[in-house]
C-alpha cells in the first residue's frame, strides 16, 4: 500500500512540474509570437512593452548593440512608416532555468533577409515573461561563407580597427 501511495504521489509530482513548464513554454512562444506579430504590424507601443527596461537588442550589423532607448530610437522610424519587420517563425527551442524564472530560447526565423536565428534571454516579471536580450542572426551557408567574407572584409576591417585597444 506504501508503495501504491508513493508512486501516485511520485506521479502527482512529476505531472505539476511537466505541467507547469508547458504552460510557462506556451506562454513563452505567446510573448515572442505577440513580439514578432507587433513588429510585422508595426505596433510600436505592443512591441516594446515585450521588453524588459533594461533589454538589450542585437541586430545583424556589428554595430547594433542597444538598449531598449537606443532600440526605440532607431526603430521608430521604421514603425511610424506603418511597417516594420515580418519574422515568421520556422523552428524555436526553448530552456529554462531550475527555478523557471529565466528561460533563454533559440530561433529560425524567414525573414527578408530570408532565413535569421533569434535568440535570446526571458524573465518571469511579476507573472509575466518579459525579453531581457535578442540577438537577431543572419545565417550563411558554409559553403557561401568565403564569399560572404569578401563581401564584408572591407566594411568590417574598418571596424576591428576602431574596435582594437
Amino acid at each position: 500500500m506504501k508503495k501504491i501511495i508513493v508512486l501516485v504521489l511520485f506521479t502527482a509530482f512529476i505531472t505539476t512540474i511537466t505541467s507547469a513548464q508547458d504552460k510557462a513554454e506556451e506562454q513563452i512562444n505567446a510573448t515572442l509570437n505577440s513580439w514578432h506579430k507587433a513588429a510585422a504590424e508595426a505596433n510600436f507601443n505592443n512591441y516594446f512593452d515585450a521588453l524588459t527596461e533594461d533589454a538589450i537588442f542585437i541586430g545583424t550589423d556589428a554595430t547594433e548593440n542597444w538598449n531598449k532607448k537606443e532600440f526605440q530610437a532607431y526603430a521608430k522610424p521604421h514603425f511610424d512608416k506603418g511597417k516594420a519587420w515580418s519574422f515568421t517563425v520556422l523552428e524555436r527551442h526553448i530552456y529554462f532555468s531550475k527555478e523557471k524564472k529565466l528561460a533563454w530560447f533559440d530561433e529560425l526565423l524567414n525573414t527578408q533577409m530570408k532565413i535569421c536565428r533569434g535568440s535570446g534571454v526571458l524573465v518571469l516579471i511579476d507573472g509575466k515573461w518579459k525579453i531581457k536580450q535578442y540577438v537577431l542572426s543572419m545565417t550563411i551557408p558554409n559553403e557561401n561563407v568565403d564569399d560572404v567574407v569578401k563581401i564584408k572584409a572591407p566594411i568590417e576591417d574598418a571596424l576591428i580597427g576602431t574596435l582594437k585597444k
